[in-house]
């Protein structure tokens, strides 16, 4: 039983969300952000620089203003009729758009993945599915594979666990922060275990929560990195949140892919 289930795992560990994405992107075709709650109401500055990441490759960018949440924290708690409701006042106000694009992977992994689950109505699953994660977005749609950034610290990488084994979007966030010039890239030992913050699970499950963090943080700390990238803001509020507290890793910083991205590059979109 053991051998079958974790065959079983593995298997599903391989398969990663289905994406809308055939037709492919053709220039100038709008784009519609999805920010979500997080970014909205504590990082701002985050949904600036992927505005701006897509208006340097002449990507046109609509915000519509009607969105609010995908849903993702009422359907991790168990409350599906509520998180129905949200994810059809979503896809209202996204289902005009061909092409949705979101800086996380978690809130983009619950548009592709759990919409379906929620409703399986079609029109859901379709709109689900045409989110893609920014790294994704601009590596594989767009074929962008250095920004010309520039940004000469030590770096560290942390891919969420729905961007990792939800989506399957790893090669496009590492790809892109590698080409940074002047940046040092330093690998995090055990990278694959997830950071303990997972939305709801860090409130109802404070103490297992702050244990996964702490382990996190000391693999920060071995990596020798004194910045912590990822595209997931989440993940990177949890991990900061443990590395402030304590004083010997305080000098680490934090912070979101998009804005390494944009780091050195003036508006005329030159390092």
């Amino acid at each position: 039983m053991g051998l079958l289930w974790a065959k079983q795992l593995m298997i599903r560990m391989s398969q990663v969300a289905p994406r809308k994405d055939d037709p492919p992107y053709q220039p100038g075709e709008p784009v519609a952000l999805f920010i979500p709650c997080y970014i909205d109401q504590f990082y701002p500055r985050i949904a600036q620089a992927t505005a701006e990441l897509l208006k340097r490759y002449g990507v046109p960018v609509v915000y519509p203003t009607a969105q609010t949440c995908c849903g993702q924290p009422a359907f991790n708690s168990g409350y599906w009729e509520e998180a129905r409701r949200v994810i059809h006042h979503f896809c209202d106000v996204f289902e005009a758009h061909r092409w949705i694009v979101c800086p996380s992977g978690s809130c983009t992994a619950m548009c592709r993945v759990f919409f379906g689950h929620a409703d399986p109505d079609p029109r859901i699953v379709d709109i689900g599915r045409r989110v893609f994660e920014l790294t994704e977005f601009l590596h594989d749609m767009l074929g962008v594979t250095d920004t010309g950034a520039t940004f000469a610290r030590k770096c560290t990488m942390h891919i969420g666990c729905h961007g990792r084994r939800e989506l399957g979007v790893v090669e496009p966030p590492m790809r892109l922060l590698k080409s940074v010039r002047g940046l040092t890239y330093c690998e995090l030992p055990n990278m694959e275990e997830c950071c303990g913050f997972g939305g709801t699970f860090s409130v109802k499950m404070p103490g297992t929560s702050l244990a996964m963090g702490q382990t996190k943080a000391e693999d920060i700390v071995r990596s020798g990195a004194d910045v912590v990238v990822s595209n997931d803001i989440s993940c990177l509020m949890h991990i900061g949140g443990i590395l402030q507290k304590n004083p010997d890793t305080r000098h680490i910083e934090t912070i979101h892919i998009a804005e390494v991205l944009m780091s050195g590059v003036d508006d005329n979109g030159k390092a």
